[in-house]
């Protein structure tokens, strides 16, 4: 099943996240998403759990920013990730090597 708006895939990643891929791992991913269907959210990972929210959190680790056409083609695995982030569709804050977790830790 593809995602066709942004906020459904924020409210599946709790059923999708991979716990033992989280183990030691705390931080939070802000997610600003531009355009038509946006928003903000943040993903709150600490001792093997996560918490979705709707907004801006106040000191994330890394912070992810696109279109929601973008991020919809990166879960429906139409983008690649790497190629959005080179080509400036995709823009990562703060500490960049943990955005390439994301795809083991939110297996969509």
């Amino acid at each position: 099943m593809a995602f066709t708006d942004a906020k459904e895939v924020f409210e599946k990643m709790p059923e999708a996240f991979n716990a033992s891929a989280a183990q030691g791992l705390d931080a939070v991913f802000q997610y600003e998403i531009t355009g038509d269907g946006g928003g903000n959210w943040n993903i709150l990972v600490k001792d093997g759990t996560c918490q979705v929210q709707e907004g801006v959190h106040d000191s994330p680790t890394v912070t992810l920013t696109m279109s929601a056409e973008t991020w919809l083609g990166i879960v429906n695995k139409q983008t690649n990730g790497m190629q959005a982030f080179m080509t400036g569709q995709l823009k990562a804050t703060g500490d960049i090597m943990l955005a390439q977790r994301i795809e083991q830790l939110f297996p969509l």
